[in-house]
């Protein structure tokens, strides 16, 4: 270790030692990483066009003309387009904004809503997290005799648009401190020239959040960017982050980056995700306590179902692999399913490199089109690697770390064989290991709250500044509980062979997965707050084996409390029963709305689940016990009210005809599952029954949305091959309720 740098940065030697690891070896540099108070971020100016964008909109905030501010669904493009509405309203700017909604425009600027918003009377367009393979709207806006600004951080195209500027840091040379921005980041840097000697400050609460959302690497500005603006957050957020934090039970003084990543950031994408991502902007723009407080509820509920299509198409997921062990002989893991919701296939790809330690695209199938996202992991540029396969591709764009991409579906195999290739060719090597290198071994004795404050002196951490991983040999767990509001997250005390005790967190756990008996645990460290007092957090990462002891870390067949009335002549009367005995219960039940109880995506943590009628599907019954964690489970085995072919159509076809008449014409078939209790697969049968049978007319936005239009009559043709699919998927529903009524508990 260089001489004088332990001295300087004090506290553990495993602090200096990780400075070193990352080329910090000198006093000066150890600060200006740890403290950004020593450090002096570059000039807006370095950023190519700066100066041309600068001007461009200054002169239409001058000249009172209107701006377009078009942005993006995913966090960044949230907080991008919040804080250039913010700060054009601050400069007193005439100010619009259109986020693109996932489903029906899709990723870039969508050439007819374009044309459509500047009918409505546009000066100028400025783009941001977006913008920069716009070729055809850049083009037609100029036809238009409207300028574009663009402000974006992804991937260069071979040639740029002809807009007005094209403000992005990928235009810099490679090393420059300014290439890791996200589009928030560059988004501010143009904010920050506008602004001149006027503080901005008030904006980087966005920018921390567009950051961690954006997992970009956490390096020279970025990293400055992200500790100015933790440090906002914490003292002056704006009043809806506020408020989501306290939805989130997160106080705001000791928020780290990992509440923005695993609390705010995925409350925010469910909205892009899920639905349209518009209300974000107003919720991250306004002051008003009425409106901050409906986005949020409508963010909760959004956030709910997300997290159980996520587990839903995780486990089948998880199943493809098993059942076809040799994708994991590819240099990336692609998989794909028929229906998988493209709006949480990244988050899958992301926990399915955690567990496999290579590149990942999941993909979802629908009518011959494949579509979706991948993620990727250091060392390998995932864009490249795709675009290696443009020839296969129907569209892709992102950056290093995560893209999307479409192709045929039948192309998948070829897809599958030439990214490989790619990555492999990046790597150096066909198949990937996932490691968990360790920082240092420690005794339980040795983590105390000063320990984890010398620790956090590394924060923030994430992409390009991982945690420090630590271990401990010899360890078993002492007691363990789930915690949460809906039960994602286990407590355990652990203790060691001296009878040392530590507080263990394992976030998004897998409670039947805690290993038996002793064994050695990985984690990380980090100060936190619990009931009101300062503690350091121990946060689980690994288990293995001792060296000593052939232990078996595989997943334990989960033990429940069963009380049963599948055979019950009086179940009503049963069910009051079962309320009178049980404190924290939660009720599943589909297609009974009015009957007390909650349907897939509002379910929760509870000691005890009762299951009114049979689950419709295995991966289904699998995620709901994920969910609610249950102690006890009651069966009941009431009949399905939708399983025979005509009650169903008649059932679907009503919610159609509501959704037509109330709800704008569309029309989720996720949700259509949840309110009939049946998987997707049979809803998307129904759907295309009664678009060649009835006088609806059902047009795919994505997998999961429809828009409904109304004909004067139905299309020509029998549908005997849409009534075949539909017998069949509803003969695979009545089996697995048969066999799930038949199972011995």
């Amino acid at each position: 270790m260089p001489d004088g740098l332990r001295e300087a940065v004090g506290g553990h030697p495993v602090v200096a030692q990780r400075l070193v690891q990352r080329g910090l070896t000198t006093p000066a540099l150890a600060r200006r990483f740890l403290d950004p108070a020593h450090y002096s971020p570059a000039s807006p100016d370095e950023l190519p066009d700066m100066d041309k964008a600068v001007s461009r909109v200054q002169r239409a905030i001058r000249d009172r003309e209107t701006i377009l501010v078009w942005g993006d669904f995913d966090v960044d493009g949230q907080t991008s387009t919040a804080l250039l509405v913010s700060a054009l309203r601050d400069l007193g700017a005439q100010v619009t904004y259109h986020v693109p909604n996932r489903f029906t425009e899709g990723h870039g600027i969508h050439v007819p809503t374009l044309k459509t918003l500047l009918d409505g009377g546009v000066d100028l367009v400025m783009t941001c997290d977006t913008g920069i393979a716009a070729h055809a709207a850049v083009d037609h806006a100029a036809t238009r005799g409207v300028d574009v600004v663009i402000t974006d951080h992804h991937t260069l195209p071979e040639t740029l648009p002809a807009a007005y500027a094209a403000v992005n840091p990928m235009r810099l040379p490679e090393g420059h401190v300014l290439r890791e921005l996200p589009g928030v980041g560059t988004a501010y840097q143009l904010v920050r020239a506008l602004y001149g000697a006027q503080s901005s400050d008030h904006l980087l609460d966005l920018v921390a959040v567009g950051i961690v959302a954006d997992v970009m690497v956490q390096v020279d500005d970025t990293r400055y960017w992200l500790q100015r603006g933790l440090d906002v957050l914490r003292h002056a957020p704006r009043p809806s982050l506020r408020a989501m934090m306290a939805r989130a039970e997160i106080d705001p003084r000791d928020l780290t980056e990992s509440d923005i990543g695993f609390s705010l950031a995925p409350r925010l994408n469910a909205l892009g995700r899920l639905a349209d991502a518009n209300p974000a902007v107003e919720l991250l723009t306004t002051d008003d306590a009425a409106v901050i407080t409906e986005r949020i509820n409508e963010l909760e509920g959004l956030n709910q179902k997300r997290r159980f299509l996520t587990r839903q198409i995780y486990a089948a997921a998880q199943q493809q692999i098993e059942a076809e062990p040799s994708l994991l002989d590819y240099a990336a893991l692609v998989v794909s399913g028929e229906g998988w919701h493209t709006g949480v296939v990244g988050i899958v790809a992301s926990r399915l490199v955690e567990d496999y330690g290579c590149p990942v695209v999941v993909l979802s199938e629908n009518e011959g089109a494949a579509s979706g996202s991948a993620r990727s992991i250091d060392g390998c540029n995932i864009v490249a690697a795709i675009s290696s396969q443009a020839h296969l591709l129907t569209n892709y764009g992102g950056h290093n770390m995560a893209a999307g991409l479409g192709l045929p579906a039948d192309k998948l195999y070829e897809f599958r064989r030439g990214l490989s290739q790619s990555v492999h060719a990046m790597l150096g090597k066909a198949q990937v290991e996932p490691q968990l290198a360790l920082d240092a071994y420690l005794n339980l004795t040795d983590i105390d709250l000063t320990f984890a404050d010398d620790i956090g002196r590394l924060a923030p951490f994430g992409n390009g500044n991982p945690p420090l991983t630590f271990a401990t040999r010899s360890v078993r767990v002492k007691s363990r509980r789930t915690m949460g509001s809906r039960g994602d997250h286990i407590d355990l005390r652990v203790e060691d062979q001296a009878g040392n005790e530590q507080r263990v967190l394992w976030w998004f756990g897998d409670v039947d997965s805690v290993p038996q008996g002793w064994f050695d645990m990985a984690y990380t460290v980090r100060p936190n707050v619990f009931n009101g007092k300062r503690e350091a957090l121990i946060e689980w990462l690994d288990a293995r084996p001792p060296a000593d002891e052939a232990l078996a870390l595989q997943d334990q067949a989960p033990q429940y409390t069963i009380v049963d009335y599948r055979q019950q002549t009086d179940p009503l009367a049963a069910l009051e029963h079962v309320r009178r005995e049980h404190d924290d219960l939660v009720i599943w039940r589909e297609g009974l709305p009015q009957m007390d109880g909650a349907d897939r995506f509002a379910l929760r943590s509870a000691e005890t689940l009762v299951i009114w009628s049979p689950p419709p599907g295995a991966l289904i019954w699998e995620s709901v016990l994920d969910i609610v964690q249950p102690q006890t489970l009651v069966l009941f085995g009431n009949a399905a009210p939708f399983d025979q072919a005509d009650v169903l159509l008649k059932q679907v076809g009503g919610l159609l005809k509501y959704a037509y008449q109330l709800k704008g014409g569309s029309v989720s078939v996720s949700e259509l599952a949840a309110l009939t209790g049946h998987t997707e697969v049979t809803i998307m049968a129904c759907l295309r029954w009664l678009n060649v049978r009835s006088p609806m007319h059902l047009t795919a936005l994505s997998e999961d949305m429809y828009l409904i239009e109304m004909q004067e009559s139905a299309a020509p043709g029998n549908g005997t091959r849409e009534s075949d699919r539909l017998n069949r998927a509803l003969a695979e529903t009545r089996a697995y309720r048969r066999y799930w009524l038949a199972q011995k508990w």
